[in-house]
């Protein structure tokens, strides 16, 4: 992927910085504009906010939401891994189905379970950055936290799988305006969805599976869990029957399952 030399920010984030300038020299020049000054300050940090817990904005800097190209593809990926129990179970499906998905993996479960990860890749599948510890305040962290994170992420990583990750995805997709400058100087890109089976709350596989199909087509990048996975009726992770209902679907479209790399090409 090529970067510019330097990060520039977002048309958002350079507005932002000038109605905070402008604010301030309003202030100091005509000290009876200070409330109306104020308001505008906090209308532009409600917004800025509002972006940072939308997973699929893109007022704080470039994010994929879906494949470019037009291709017949579609690009599985899977979040919250590598999980001891329901990954291995993930990988049989995947194998069954000749599937190959992008696991985006929390660092710290892929140095408690190498082995895992390893297979992961033997088998052709990728795994990407979705940070070191998967914080829930990880929207709130300042730009040397989030570096803190996210390098130490690529590092354990690399270092287990021999392969260094491209991508990433935000925990829960929550972000702030720190995590576009980290991203560039790691070259890293932003990934979302297009669409999400909320399989981390819904234990109905019917469900989750429509959520995913409903106006499915190319380009899709379509988000699971093994991590985390929601339980249906039986106990069994509810990720294990979305999957073959999927492969289905899909395959019935005459659309291909690629991984992210190979999708994301020009």
């Amino acid at each position: 992927m090529i970067r510019p030399a330097k990060w520039q920010p977002s048309s958002f984030i350079k507005a932002s910085a000038a109605i905070h300038v402008g604010a301030a020299a309003s202030t100091l020049l005509w000290p009876e504009t200070v409330f109306v000054c104020i308001a505008a300050l906090i209308a532009n940090h409600v917004v800025l906010t509002a972006a940072g817990l939308w997973p699929k904005s893109t007022l704080l800097g470039p994010n994929t939401l879906r494949l470019p190209g037009g291709r017949r593809e579609i690009a599985l990926t899977i979040d919250d891994g590598p999980d001891p129990e329901i990954t291995p179970q993930v990988l049989d499906v995947l194998k069954e189905h000749g599937i190959k998905a992008t696991f985006f993996c929390i660092a710290t479960k892929v140095k408690n379970h190498p082995e895992l990860a390893r297979r992961m890749i033997a088998e052709g599948h990728h795994i990407e950055n979705h940070s070191m510890v998967h914080r829930h305040y990880f929207s709130i962290l300042g730009l040397n936290g989030i570096k803190k994170e996210l390098a130490a992420a690529q590092q354990v990583i690399e270092e287990v799988t021999g392969r260094k990750p491209l991508f990433f995805r935000a925990p829960a997709g929550l972000r702030n305006p720190f995590l576009d400058p980290v991203l560039h100087q790691l070259d890293l890109r932003l990934v979302s969805w297009t669409r999400r089976g909320f399989d981390t709350r819904v234990g109905d596989a019917q469900k989750v599976a429509q959520r995913l199909l409903k106006n499915a087509g190319p380009g899709d990048i379509l988000l699971l869990h093994d991590g985390n996975a929601a339980p249906g009726s039986d106990g069994r992770p509810v990720i294990l029957d979305v999957l073959p209902q999927l492969v289905a679907a899909y395959t019935k479209q005459n659309l291909q399952f690629v991984r992210l790399e190979e999708g994301m090409r020009g």
